[in-house]
């Protein structure tokens, strides 16, 4: 199945997960369109000063993929500057959280599987 960009659902969300700021969002795919094995896939771009805020990931898992920028996370109390290129696994009721703390937009990929 082929979404193309002009397709997606765009959101615009303020304290996402009890974060500060503004996350915008585009859906690439919806839960009920991958079949059971994922539950989240979007493009988040994080504005400057914006966050993420700390949770937990106990009966799924979310990978963190950085497309552009500078995303500071918590990998369970432990912070790390990740750039382009850079990924995050974060399951079995482990803590996380994205903030961006640089004066740019950052982009990453979400993906929660089940």
């Amino acid at each position: 199945m082929v979404h193309k960009s002009n397709d997606r659902e765009h959101l615009v969300r303020e304290g996402l997960r009890g974060g500060k700021g503004i996350i915008e969002t585009d859906v690439m795919y919806k839960a009920e369109e991958m079949m059971g094995k994922a539950t989240l896939f979007n493009r988040m771009v994080i504005k400057p000063g914006s966050s993420i805020g700390p949770h937990h990931h106990v009966q799924d898992a979310e990978i963190y993929y950085v497309l552009e920028g500078e995303v500071t996370v918590s990998d369970n109390g432990t912070e790390v500057v990740m750039t382009a290129g850079d990924a995050m696994f974060t399951g079995g009721g482990e803590l996380h959280m994205a903030e961006n703390r640089s004066d740019k937009d950052a982009v990453m990929l979400a993906i929660v599987i089940a």
